[in-house]
């Protein structure tokens, strides 16, 4: 078990929990990698019939971690491969995969979140694709799932001026599937939970197949869009401008460059 992922698995259920509270549970390229073994794992466990992702304390996640001065000299391709890993291990996946979502989920947090096949936001939810704001684009397949599920107008909104969606107005913008009051979101995601490991795993693998051909079959050409612009992104001037502004905790200075 790495510091910042809690693992556990009881009546059917894997429990997948970022767990560094303290950062808004920030994804560590570590515990990234760990989440993708766990959840590429989970295929060949015969006690696993869901997986349940969630974060410790008040945020899901708060995008990939950025801290220190000289973040934008160690964040690379490599992170955004992380990120698709995550993501494919969780479509490609023959169980449902619940999101759990309270507070924040942002960045690669928010692409996590929405590439899950049912996902239960608190009204303290708030989804952001916060990529633009330290110049950069989408990743995680994020250019797709959210396209997919509430068109490209909202999209645009979301990706282009990093506007947040509540998790009512996530809900009723068709992004997720479940909506709670904060204090009633444990109740009804255990409830799920349980619904969801007693039900058909055949047919729900079949379902899960069908609907994401149905909805996400330019998936992959998504992800190796993202991947060539970030790729490009990752190298410019407004990119090191926009993750130093983030740890400064400044508006950024963008230039073109």
């Amino acid at each position: 078990m790495t510091a910042g992922l809690h693992v556990g698995c009881d009546d059917g259920a894997l429990r997948l929990t970022l767990d560094r509270p303290a950062t808004l549970n920030a994804l560590t390229a570590e515990d990234a990698d760990r989440l993708a073994e766990e959840l590429e794992g989970a295929a060949a466990r015969d006690d696993v019939r869901v997986v349940v992702v969630t974060g410790a304390g008040e945020a899901f996640c708060s995008g990939a971690d950025l801290s220190g001065a000289d973040a934008h000299e160690h964040f690379d391709v490599s992170s955004l491969d992380r990120a698709n890993r995550i993501v494919r291990a969780v479509t490609m996946l023959d169980r449902p995969v619940v999101a759990s979502v309270r507070g924040v989920a942002a960045g690669v947090g928010c692409s996590l979140a929405l590439g899950c096949d049912l996902v239960v936001a608190a009204e303290s939810a708030r989804f952001l694709l916060t990529f633009s704001r330290i110049g950069l684009m989408p990743d995680g397949g994020a250019t797709a799932t959210v396209a997919a599920s509430v068109g490209r107008a909202r999209a645009m909104r979301m990706a282009l001026l990093g506007e947040g969606l509540t998790g009512r107005d996530a809900y009723d913008a068709g992004l997720v599937s479940h909506l709670t009051t904060d204090a009633e979101h444990e109740e009804v995601v255990e409830g799920l939970v349980r619904r969801v490991a007693a039900g058909p795993p055949l047919a729900f693998a079949a379902t899960k197949k069908a609907v994401n051909a149905a909805t996400l079959g330019h998936l992959e050409d998504a992800l190796a869009r993202e991947r060539s612009g970030q790729t490009v992104l990752l190298r410019t001037a407004d990119a090191a401008e926009g993750m130093r502004a983030f740890a400064e905790r400044r508006r950024p200075d963008f230039r073109g460059e």
